[in-house]
């Protein structure tokens, strides 16, 4: 069980709260309970909330390091919105930086070993992303109106297009919030998945004696620099999801471009 690279992912529950529905036998119904998942989940946004209000509470005009760097991850989210979504975007900067430090710190977490990683899960993946469309299409509707289905007629297409292009339109509109989800669930699973397989040659041949100990020695080296190359994969999605989300809500502020 500690080399199955498949049970890091296993969701448990740490206490339940009951059960919904069900005919009275057990195992029948909808438990109601908090998981390990959960926790992560409370513990991740528990841990931005307190950095970003204690790094900020004395707001010095020579900020010390804690302070630099809240500042620093304020202006690399503006900037990315600003870049993304233009100057009327940046209304939507709190619900962007949200998603943003929260899969960020969610995915540093879990690479703490005996720790969960919470985007390894396309239930939460998916629920993020169909956030962010929800967001999209009612923004879009709210400012635009029936305007917002411009979206699907790209400017400049020749009329006789349309009926093969605007289909094309709808079809890859409602498929963002299945690659938004899969491309940050695949990537979260996969690394951590071969990094517990190369970790798992390691003490497996570890075990065999002298020869196995040498032997070890090379499947040592490829975990170490695919901990580094997973590192950089955590941080790189938590941009791309949160680059993209700024893209979708410039389709929601400029449904015509």
């Amino acid at each position: 069980m500690a080399n199955d690279p498949i049970h890091q992912f296993v969701i448990q529950d740490i206490f339940t709260f009951g059960t919904i529905g069900g005919d009275g036998h057990e195992g029948s119904g909808i438990s109601l309970a908090f998981t390990n998942s959960a926790l992560f989940m409370v513990l991740t946004t528990g841990i931005v909330a307190a950095y970003l209000i204690l790094s900020t509470r004395g707001r010095g005009l020579v900020p010390t390091r804690w302070q630099l760097t809240s500042e620093l991850m304020y202006e690399f989210v503006a900037n990315m919105v600003r870049s993304s979504a233009g100057t009327e975007g940046m209304r939507f900067f709190p619900f962007v930086f949200s998603i943003f430090i929260f899969i960020f710190v969610g995915n540093m977490l879990g690479m703490i070993p005996y720790f969960f990683t919470i985007t390894s899960h396309i239930i939460v993946t998916f629920a993020m992303a169909m956030t962010v469309m929800t967001v999209v299409v009612a923004y879009g509707f709210i400012r635009n109106g029936p305007k917002f289905l411009k979206l699907f007629v790209p400017a400049g297409v020749p009329s006789y297009l349309l009926i093969l292009v605007t289909p094309i339109e709808i079809i890859s509109f409602l498929s963002r919030p299945i690659s938004l989800s899969v491309r940050l669930f695949g990537n979260m699973l996969a690394g951590h998945i071969t990094l517990k397989v190369f970790t798992g040659f390691v003490v497996t041949m570890g075990s065999l004696g002298f020869l196995g100990i040498l032997g070890a020695a090379l499947p040592l080296l490829m975990g170490v620099a695919l901990t580094a190359l997973e590192f950089m994969v955590a941080a790189v999605q938590a941009y791309v999801f949160a680059v993209l989300t700024s893209m979708y809500l410039n389709d929601a502020i400029h449904p015509s471009h």
